[in-house]
């Protein structure tokens, strides 16, 4: 049947042992790929580049770490600018579009694994549906970091809006929230950072 066809025209390319064309030409490009997401994490420009904070927040991550993601460009900076490796664990929801699950991952994650680094990376939109749950980290003593992506919009829904669908935008603006300020007044340390060069210590503090 088909099978048989496809596998019959891949055995002359199974059987050239010798070329490493295709895998010459996967390494150049994930070199490239790697230089431009350098160049793309190490932009201080003004305002703030959300790769900034990724590229910075990678190197500050133990081999063991557990990172919860929310649904939205969240999800771009971290899958471009976080390198897994040694023990790491990722987790988000499953078809890309459950917005709010990141912080209660990271709950989860923080107390069946007390004594691992616990990352929690949400959009403003998500983190503000369910923005309660700062208390339930400062309740329960958790050392949960959670950096949020603020740019006071919906901008994932935004871009499915305009770019997709061919729509207007619509109902994707949100009410500027201090997220520094509720952190703090749940109990639990805010910080906020807006200036390129004082990115890597601000996660560094944090």
């Amino acid at each position: 049947g088909d099978s048989q066809d496809v596998l019959q025209a891949l055995l002359p390319l199974v059987r050239r042992k010798g070329d490493r064309a295709f895998l010459a030409r996967a390494q150049e490009r994930m070199r490239h790929w790697n230089r431009l997401m350098e160049q793309q994490g190490t932009n201080h420009a003004k305002p703030l580049k959300p790769q900034v904070v990724f590229h910075e927040l990678n190197k500050l991550l133990a081999d063991d770490a557990i990172i919860t993601c929310d649904s939205g460009t969240d999800t771009t900076w971290i899958a471009r600018h976080l390198c897994m490796r040694g023990r790491m664990q990722f987790s988000l929801s499953g078809t890309l579009s459950t917005m709010a699950c990141a912080l209660p991952y990271a709950i989860g994650a923080a107390i069946a694994y007390p004594s691992r680094q616990i990352i929690s990376v949400a959009g403003d939109g998500a983190l503000a549906m369910l923005l309660a749950e700062l208390a339930t980290v400062a309740y329960y003593h958790l050392p949960i970091k959670v950096v949020v992506v603020k740019n006071n919009a919906l901008n994932q829904v935004r871009w499915e809006q305009l770019v997709q669908f061919g729509y207007p935008e619509f109902a994707v603006e949100l009410q500027p929230i201090d997220f520094a300020a509720v952190a703090r007044a749940c109990g639990v340390a805010g910080y906020r950072v807006d200036d390129p060069a004082q990115v890597a210590a601000t996660l560094q503090e944090a």
